[in-house]
């Protein structure tokens, strides 16, 4: 707030002019450099020296000569005047190419296999010095650590698989359904398999899930039924290795089956009828909503998810 009421009526034109009798010690160099009439410049000053309660700047033989006052006001109006300059400017937009930059996401192994290597690769075609540090996804959305910018992003399954926050931002990257995978030596002729085959079959269960439900078994209890697991693997590659040669099942989104499941070694079928999809969810924290670094980086995963090979 400002000291007097009198300083209310100032405005910008009279800081400038006042910067600019204390450069040129000139009224006339003012009236041209500003662009305005004498009789504005000297408006002005009445009022600067109104508001301030001093002379300023004293009439001499070689020229405007500032009091001790203006002497002393004069840097801090030049930032005034930076400052407005600023604001008007708009925060400097974030460029990857003029500075190094590392981001930490936290993810799944479905983004570290689908998008990340996109993603990376955009980068180095780019020749951007930017590194991504990869966090193990848990139990639930981190949102402290995206609150205290720990974290830049998390992405998550979706739609309801964990517990919403009001105060983050979130979007869709793309939808995905899965897939029934066998080996080659046990395939159903079927294309579809029926929940009764499903049920039946043993299970090995692809890279840890840590919350208290998951896509198959979650709606495998909607329906009063439960499967039998009988390995739980740590990664998609591992799980697939698990299944080499067996009678097992593996159930996995359709496009990481597209991306790992070899066609020499292995088969798919239509999992159940039913078994809904889900969504790849990306979340961030309102406080960096209008940052412009992570602006640019939900940017390029949004295009990593859009790409043909991504999709």
């Amino acid at each position: 707030m400002l000291n007097s009421n009198v300083l209310r009526k100032l405005d910008m034109q009279d800081l400038m002019v006042f910067v600019a009798v204390y450069e040129q010690n000139s009224v006339t160099g003012v009236s041209e450099a500003l662009c305005v009439s004498q009789s504005t410049v000297s408006y002005c000053l009445k009022k600067l020296r109104t508001g301030f309660a001093d002379e300023l700047f004293i009439n001499t033989r070689s020229g405007m000569r500032p009091t001790f006052k203006a002497s002393h006001m004069y840097p801090h109006v030049l930032k005034i005047l930076e400052s407005i300059n600023l604001c008007h400017a708009g925060a400097p937009a974030f460029n990857p190419a003029l500075q190094p930059a590392t981001f930490n996401i936290c993810a799944p192994e479905y983004f570290e296999q689908l998008i990340l290597p996109r993603l990376l690769k955009n980068f180095a075609f780019a020749d951007l010095p930017v590194m991504i540090n990869m966090h193990k996804f848990e139990t639930d959305i981190p949102a402290e650590a995206l609150r205290d910018g720990s974290l830049d992003l998390v992405i998550g399954f979706g739609p309801n698989f964990h517990r919403s926050h009001g105060d983050l931002n979130a979007r869709t990257l793309l939808e995905d359904d899965l897939v029934c995978v066998f080996d080659t030596c046990a395939t159903p002729v079927e294309p579809r398999l029926s929940l009764q085959a499903f049920v039946q079959r043993r299970h090995v269960f692809p890279t840890p899930w840590m919350s208290t439900t998951n896509m198959v078994d979650g709606w495998l209890a909607q329906q009063a039924r439960k499967r039998h697991i009988v390995a739980r693997a740590n990664s998609y590659s591992a799980a697939l290795k698990m299944i080499t040669g067996t009678d097992l099942i593996l159930t996995l989104p359709r496009r990481i089956q597209r991306l790992l499941a070899d066609e020499a070694a292995f088969n798919h079928r239509e999992a159940p009828e039913g078994l809904p999809g889900f969504t790849l969810d990306m979340q961030w924290s309102q406080r960096v909503d209008q940052d412009s670094a992570n602006a640019w980086l939900r940017e390029q995963v949004i295009m990593a998810c859009t790409d043909p090979q991504g999709a």
